[in-house]
């Protein structure tokens, strides 16, 4: 088996079709198996699974726990069970454009074995507003490889874009059961065996609603979350990557504090810089320009002598 295909599924009636319509179109040369993780949907998901499954069983492999895992128990049971030599990620409410695109990916993999993944562009498609659809890089990325340090310092991968190179290491931790989501530490854990190589093209689309587990959540939420991440990873590596979590929650804590200026509450916005000046001292500079427009602000409202602080 050349490919897996790790589809995971939680009340996705909506978007589950289309999720695997791109992937039964895929155009290629080698076998592929679509292995989809559905956990105990309380709306119709399982019955559409089940369809297509008929439809499909020499392409589908439909695991079906008896209880709700979890987002993070469903995704490690179902990266157990991928037997492929790569593994591409799919979301079941995210989808492929490209019929061509596991091809692409594979075929650059198998020339560059210097690399242990690749990604590509996604459509971020809104769909309460597709008025504001638009491109997940805007602007072509600066270069078509990157190292472990980028990896872990950021998130510029779209899940649905992933394709890595399965057995880089014996199987995912038990930590990552903690994790609040899977494909950000899953790509530490890959680049500290190989870049990860960029391919220039849109071939998938990456679903904004209300209902997603990511795409759902507030900015706000988004940030404690991934500040939750940084803690469990230095926590669970040694602190091997200490450097960039640090520089990632720094940013992340100053990035809640102007949502927090904006929103008037000074107290937290005060809270959060302070939060970014303990956490990096020494690369102060940012920190200061956003304290500089929270004390501009405070003033403006007239908070001075309230209290507000």
């Amino acid at each position: 088996m050349k490919v897996s295909v790790l589809v995971l599924a939680y009340n996705h009636e909506r978007f589950i079709a289309q999720a695997l319509d791109g992937a039964l179109l895929q155009e290629v040369d080698f076998p592929y198996e679509i292995v989809v993780g559905e956990d105990c949907s309380t709306d119709s998901t399982r019955r559409i699974l089940r369809d297509y499954q008929e439809r499909f069983p020499d392409r589908i492999r439909l695991l079906l726990p008896e209880r709700n895992l979890g987002m993070m128990g469903n995704f490690m049971a179902t990266f157990k069970e991928c037997r492929g030599d790569y593994i591409a990620m799919l979301e079941g409410d995210d989808y492929w454009t490209a019929p061509d695109k596991l091809q692409r990916q594979v075929d650059f993999l198998d020339a560059h074995p210097e690399c242990c993944a690749s990604f590509h562009n996604a459509r971020v498609v809104h769909d309460a507003a597709p008025e504001r659809d638009r491109l997940f890089h805007e602007a072509p990325l600066a270069k078509t490889f990157f190292g472990l340090d980028e990896v872990a310092s950021s998130h510029f991968i779209p899940t649905c874009s992933t394709l890595f190179r399965r057995g880089l290491y014996p199987g995912l931790p038990e930590w990552f059961r903690d994790m609040p989501m899977g494909d950000w530490p899953l790509h530490i854990l890959n680049a500290e065996h190989g870049s990860y190589a960029y391919l220039d093209r849109v071939m998938a689309s990456y679903r904004v609603h209300g209902g997603g587990a990511w795409s759902g959540s507030s900015r706000l939420s988004v940030i404690e979350k991934t500040i939750k991440a940084c803690d469990l990873i230095n926590l669970n590596t040694g602190g091997r990557y200490s450097k960039a979590m640090a520089r990632l929650t720094r940013n992340l804590e100053i990035e809640a504090a102007e949502i927090f200026k904006d929103e008037g509450d000074f107290a937290r916005a005060w809270g959060r810089l302070k939060r970014a000046f303990r956490i990096s001292p020494a690369s102060c500079g940012r920190t200061f320009k956003s304290g500089c427009r929270l004390l501009s602000a405070w003033l403006w409202c007239g908070c001075l002598g309230k209290g507000a602080c």
